[in-house]
């Protein structure tokens, strides 16, 4: 299907920022980026789309609430940091859409609650609930109370992959993914100036996960492995899923006009 037709048909959407969006590289929370993220995604709104928004960020900001420059390596104080995080930064998203006269709700998740038959429902209603009442669900994973353990019983593993089962619970048309890269490249653009950038993906293949590498930053926990098999759970659900650069939150404007923008992961 033509790109610009495909994301014409695109009505319910679920929008992932990761914390290279939200908190600077000098560990200072972006109150510019959240601000227009804020104001983009009730744009969304106001022209009839349905917006769902996963965001990481809770312990880069909790790591500066606490001024720590390097996160904490037991899993106890990321959960202390996260908690402390994730308070604030709710709070900065409902001033910021409040802002814009829209509102919003937390919802907190934990790997069980989507494995459990009733909660998972539960999940489904909350989500249809809110969207019908015309707010934005902000989705985070629950850090503070989530374990990593070796079966990860109660742990998504990173926000990439949350934001790919929110889109299949709540039956999205497309996940839109902001990261601190524009898409997809045949190699690390950092490093390879010749890179070249893949606009369509309709198969994750065995070559590109190898050259996707798997160091996310260092406030966050998702690279580049972590974005491609969140893309490849995402194809085998029947839905899209575009990876483009989170500068600038402007930018979902362009993608839902069918602009060439990021890289767009879909097999019809």
């Amino acid at each position: 299907m033509e790109r610009k037709k495909l994301l014409k048909e695109s009505k319910r959407l679920v929008i992932k920022v990761g914390t290279s969006s939200l908190v600077l590289p000098n560990t200072e929370i972006n109150l510019r980026a959240i601000d227009q993220l804020a104001f983009t995604l009730t744009s969304l709104r106001q022209l009839g789309y349905e917006v769902i928004l996963v965001s990481s960020g809770a312990i880069g900001v909790g790591m500066k609430l606490l001024g720590l420059d390097k996160r904490p390596e037991t899993i106890a104080k990321q959960q202390a940091v996260a908690a402390i995080g994730q308070s604030e930064l709710i709070k900065i998203y409902t001033q910021r859409f409040a802002a814009y006269y829209q509102q919003s709700a937390q919802v907190l998740l934990t790997r069980d609650v989507i494995d459990f038959p009733t909660s998972r429902q539960n999940v489904i209603n909350t989500f249809e609930e809110l969207l019908n009442m015309g707010v934005i669900p902000i989705v985070n994973e629950n850090d503070s109370v989530s374990v990593d353990e070796l079966d990860h019983l109660t742990k998504f593993g990173d926000n990439d992959q949350l934001s790919a089962i929110v889109c299949s619970l709540a039956q999205a048309d497309l996940l839109l993914m902001l990261s601190d890269i524009d898409g997809f490249y045949d190699d690390n653009p950092q490093t390879n100036p010749e890179a070249q950038l893949f606009s369509h993906i309709s198969e994750i293949t065995d070559v590109m996960e190898m050259a996707a590498g798997d160091k996310g930053s260092e406030f966050g926990t998702g690279g580049m492995a972590s974005k491609l098999k969140a893309a490849k759970r995402v194809l085998d659900n029947q839905s899209q899923m575009i990876l483009a650069s989170g500068k600038d939150p402007a930018i979902l404007f362009d993608i839902l006009e069918g602009k060439t923008v990021g890289t767009l992961f879909s097999n019809m």
